[in-house]
């Protein structure tokens, strides 16, 4: 294939599934970084803040740092900081993220009303009542936004519902669109190039979600590869909106797509 200037990689079923390495994934990664290729890892992971999710990593024996890492929460910090600055935010999410949302003056549930419902990702804490609630904050006005839309990921358990299962629930019934602030995102993606310096076409976006990595990206220019492992079903590439460029068994086999020696 043409000269790859930079790779971005989304972690959860393409690197990693519940946090453990897939067969090959390390070395592979350790080989584009011997070839001197950028990288950065763009993950739609909401429980886990970037300096957390870079000590997982490291920890498995991949060679990255936080520095590497862009996660949809420090993105949607990005977001209402320029969008909606001094909102008062209501947070639904599963996980400790408040590290990346420095500076976001978040409400508790029992507060005061909310300018934003800010949801990001789905776990027990998505119950009756925290949904109910956040319907409520948006017929009073409140706006939407999203950490992303995936409906589901995949787990060492199978694959489970995210947040997307819910959001669609949410802006059906207080008829409101959500403003997505990871991937698919133009914004979540440009941000990664910037951090890069590469432009969009010297770009592969390697994920295990056809529409949200691979689709998406080839959308805003870039180069698309989906991998068959993580939430990879084939009937849903049968499905798609498109095809990607190129389709993997695993983000071990980069390398050989990118023609570096192994």
């Amino acid at each position: 294939m043409a000269r790859i200037g930079a790779v971005l990689i989304d972690i959860d079923g393409v690197l990693t599934v519940s946090w453990k390495a897939l067969p090959g994934t390390v070395e592979a990664m350790h080989l584009l970084r011997e070839a001197s290729i950028p990288l950065m890892l763009l993950t739609n992971t909401t429980s886990r803040t970037r300096a957390s999710i870079a000590a997982l990593l490291a920890e498995a024996g991949f060679p990255v740092t936080a520095g590497d890492i862009l996660t949809a929460p420090a993105a949607t910090a990005a977001y209402l900081a320029e969008h909606c600055p001094g909102a008062r935010c209501l947070l639904l999410n599963s996980g400790d993220i408040h590290e990346d949302l420095r500076g976001i003056t978040l409400v508790a549930p029992d507060g005061p009303d909310a300018d934003v419902v800010v949801v990001g990702g789905a776990g027990p804490e998505f119950d009756y009542d925290s949904l109910n609630r956040a319907f409520g904050h948006l017929q009073r006005g409140a706006r939407l936004v999203a950490m992303h839309h995936n409906l589901y990921w995949r787990t060492q358990g199978g694959l489970q519902l995210d947040a997307g299962a819910f959001l669609t629930g949410l802006e059906q019934a207080a008829h409101v669109t959500a403003e997505v602030t990871g991937k698919p995102a133009k914004a979540f993606f440009a941000t990664a190039l910037a951090h890069l310096g590469v432009d969009a076409t010297q770009a592969l976006m390697v994920g295990d979600d056809i529409e949200t990595d691979v689709l998406a990206a080839q959308h805003h220019g870039l180069a698309g590869a989906l991998v068959r492992t993580g939430k990879f079903l084939p009937e849903t590439l049968r499905a798609a909106s498109g095809a990607p460029d190129h389709v993997l068994d695993s983000f071990a086999d980069l390398p050989a797509l990118l023609g570096l020696p192994t």
